[in-house]
């Protein structure tokens, strides 16, 4: 098939309390929903320097992936694609965690929450994901601007919740387009999460 016809399909994500990050690279004929595609030498995945195996599954097709300690993955990586032409492509992301500056204490009450978190852009985007034990309720499902490290639930926010447990997780997700992709392009999505939980009450 034409090489230039490749879409770039990288996703990495990771999870707080989790040992390790996983790294899924797929390439696909026919764009987003395309064909998964397994690569015939010469063509090869590399993530930085060491080529990377092939899997497939029948839920998600062909893959390649990498799952590296999270310890110290923080900081710079490079993704370099070969397709059978010999022709490179190389891709490089930032994968930098983030985590709660105050812990959030075991019994809330009702009112406006504040969620104080570290290494995120002065203005930046986090999804807010807050659940209870009632299959009745709402939940809390929405990205939220955090200024300054700071993003705030209000009481109206809370009133989707019913008292007692609560599972609260904020995960930071930056997808984009590939810089350095064939003419079919690709993606890049980046994602990493932490969950706490607390009592809630009047």
């Amino acid at each position: 098939m034409n090489p230039d016809a490749i879409y770039f399909d990288y996703k990495i994500w990771a999870e707080e309390g989790k040992q390790d990050v996983s790294i899924m690279l797929q390439y696909r004929f026919g764009g987003v929903n395309g064909t998964t595609l397994v690569l015939n030498d010469p063509a090869k995945v590399e993530l930085d320097g060491q080529v990377v195996p092939t899997d497939s599954s029948r839920m998600t097709g062909a893959f390649y992936e990498v799952i590296k300690p999270l310890a110290g993955f923080a900081g710079n990586h490079k993704i370099i694609f070969t397709d059978i032409n010999k022709k490179q492509y190389e891709e490089e992301f930032s994968f930098q965690p983030f985590k709660l500056s105050t812990e959030i204490p075991a019994v809330l009450s009702r009112g406006e929450l504040i969620f104080d978190l570290d290494g995120l852009n002065l203005v930046d985007y986090v999804r807010i994901f807050a659940r209870d034990t009632s299959f009745e309720s709402n939940d809390i499902n929405r990205v939220d601007t955090v200024r300054n490290g700071r993003v705030t639930l209000t009481l109206g926010d809370l009133d989707n919740l019913v008292n007692g447990p609560i599972n609260i997780r904020f995960y930071k997700e930056d997808e984009k387009v590939v810089k350095d992709g064939t003419k079919e392009g690709g993606r890049i999505a980046i994602t990493y999460g932490l969950k706490r939980e607390f009592e809630l009450k009047n």
